[in-house]
């Protein structure tokens, strides 16, 4: 029973001090703080792609770009997806200033699109994977599979590792993927 009139009794006083309050200048700041905070993560499978890379101490610049460009709940959805997805390292490869650059507001959809060149719709294990195969990628664009001395490479990047996932599978790779240019 004190515990109900101990919540009774904080619930009165935040009411009473709540009517006799005046507006404040700290609205505005308030939600500027709340713009700025991520979006609530959806509920995760813990073997899905999204989780995989949450988990990988690798593949934090990744996570980040994913929350930047709003696209996590499109990779975590039910599938089936092949993410190739770049490490640390390769984020940090290009050139100054480029992740910092991609990951503002004003960028959004140019990270996404980014983003979407490393994801195709369907599931593709390496072993079914060969020289030369063109992939459909979810930006539109085309990614060319290339098998040299038994290691496996997406256009210049190296597959170093795969993992699958609940929803399709996870190739690491040592570059971020970037179109070919246009002939």
């Amino acid at each position: 029973m004190s515990r109900i009139r101990t919540t009774c009794f904080l619930l009165a006083a935040l009411a009473l001090g709540a009517c006799g309050s005046k507006p404040t200048e700290e609205a505005p700041a308030a939600k500027q703080i709340a713009e700025l905070a991520p979006p609530a993560p959806p509920p995760l499978d813990p073997t899905n792609i999204v989780s995989i890379a949450l988990a990988s101490k690798d593949h934090t610049t990744l996570v980040a770009a994913l929350k930047a460009a709003d696209y996590v709940t499109a990779v975590a959805n039910p599938g089936p997806l092949t993410v190739f997805a770049p490490t640390d390292a390769a984020f940090a490869a290009l050139p100054a200033g480029t992740v910092e650059s991609l990951v503002k507001k004003e960028n959004q959809d140019k990270l996404k699109e980014i983003l979407k060149y490393h994801v195709t719709t369907s599931v593709y294990e390496l072993k079914n994977l060969t020289d030369g195969q063109v992939l459909g990628m979810a930006n539109g664009g085309k990614a060319t599979i290339h098998i040299k001395d038994g290691k496996m490479m997406i256009n210049d990047a190296n597959v170093v590792a795969s993992v699958r996932a609940s929803n399709g599978v996870v190739h690491v790779i040592d570059r971020v993927l970037t179109a070919p240019p246009t002939p």
